[in-house]
């Protein structure tokens, strides 16, 4: 019987948060299906969490020479994902992206004027004749739909089509407007070789194989884990498929009083007993280890879960202890000196519950090195609790 505690060493040792390891990034990417990386820092600091000597330079080598780079695949959301992964998670992101569009109240007045078909392929030439910001691409639509905003029309093109934003916009301290070009004109060769997803049996593989990738990176897991974390429905039917190829835990029940859930996983996936010991570790904002299942209780409880949760569903940068999420951090700069140029950088943490003093301790030894990585340019890095 899996307990919460042996579900949460399960997902820390498969997400390579007990130890870090010495896989290449595109090999750690490609092993996690994608990181979340709605803020362009969010991925750096996901892998210097995972990957043992992780340095910027090498996420920069990797999206410079497009072997990584940036897109919306699962929940419609942007990840970074490998130049091989990324034809095959778009393909079965797309409709979900197209269904969440049509069905959205507030593009209905623009969906009633525009011609989706239309827009699709003018929206791509525009795109693949170079790359365009997110407002050029709006304002070029705008031109054969002008009774619609400018901002609902890039929003139709980003959702029908499979659109990358391309570097410098990803690069570590490099900023950039959003700027767009088409996947198959930012990695053709990766792109031929995926081949016709839109062919059922080819999308059934697709699927069949993102299954059993996410229970390697996420498991072991439900089906309502897994359509939590792609975004997609109906997979009962795939899962089922499967299921000679996996096997059935029992785990507890969710609540007290409910029914032992049935869980499925890869028969050699690793599951080191509950009691291992997990060292802390700071995660980015949005990072998939607290969004990856229907029931979190593995790695968060739901009394916390709810209050960290904002009306836009923003999701704050954690900590976790003893494996599950126990703080949440942010950092500010604050520029001083006599010449005003001195930049100190602040890593506040703040406990959702009192922490024992070791473990205060723990998370402040772990928040040092964070701080200095994820300010790298700063004259001074501080680390404060707050708590």
């Amino acid at each position: 019987m899996l307990d919460d505690r042996s579900l949460n060493r399960a997902l820390l040792a498969r997400q390579h948060l007990l130890q870090r390891t010495s896989d290449d990034v595109p090999t750690v990417v490609e092993h996690l299906v994608g990181l979340q990386a709605q803020n362009p820092w969010s991925p750096f600091l996901g892998l210097w969490s995972r990957v043992a000597g992780f340095t910027t330079a090498d996420l920069d080598a990797g999206l410079s020479d497009r072997t990584l780079l940036r897109m919306a695949v699962m929940r419609s959301t942007v990840h970074l994902v490998t130049a091989r992964d990324a034809p095959v998670l778009a393909a079965l992101a797309l409709p979900v992206m197209a269904g969440e569009l049509r069905a959205n109240p507030r593009r209905r007045a623009a969906l009633d004027v525009v011609d989706l078909d239309r827009l699709v392929e003018r929206a791509a030439a525009y795109v693949r004749a170079e790359p365009r910001r997110t407002t050029d691409l709006g304002a070029h639509l705008a031109q054969e739909w002008p009774a619609a905003h400018p901002q609902d029309l890039s929003a139709f093109a980003r959702a029908l089509l499979p659109l990358v934003q391309v570097t410098p916009r990803g690069l570590w301290g490099r900023s950039a407007a959003t700027t767009w070009t088409t996947l198959d004109t930012w990695v053709p060769d990766a792109v031929a070789a995926a081949g016709d997803l839109t062919v059922a049996d080819a999308r059934a593989r697709a699927l069949e194989d993102v299954v059993l990738r996410y229970l390697g990176a996420f498991g072991p897991a439900s089906v309502a884990d897994v359509q939590a974390w792609s975004g997609l429905t109906g997979l009962r039917d795939v899962v089922a498929g499967l299921r000679d190829r996996l096997v059935v835990l029992p785990a507890a029940p969710a609540r007290a009083g409910g029914r032992t859930r049935e869980l499925l996983d890869l028969p050699d996936a690793p599951r080191p007993d509950g009691d291992v010991p997990a060292p802390v570790r700071l995660l980015a904002d949005y990072d998939n280890l607290w969004l990856a299942h229907a029931q979190r209780t593995r790695v968060i409880d739901d009394e916390h879960r709810l209050r960290l949760r904002t009306p836009n569903g923003r999701l704050p940068a954690a900590v976790l202890v003893d494996g599950r999420v126990g703080a949440t951090w942010a950092m500010t700069r604050e520029s001083g000196g006599r010449t005003g140029r001195r930049v100190t950088a602040t890593l506040t943490v703040t406990p959702l519950d009192p922490l024992p003093a070791a473990r205060r301790r723990e998370v402040l030894e772990a928040a040092e090195p964070a701080v200095r990585f994820l300010a790298d340019d700063a004259d001074a890095h501080v680390v404060r609790y707050a708590g």
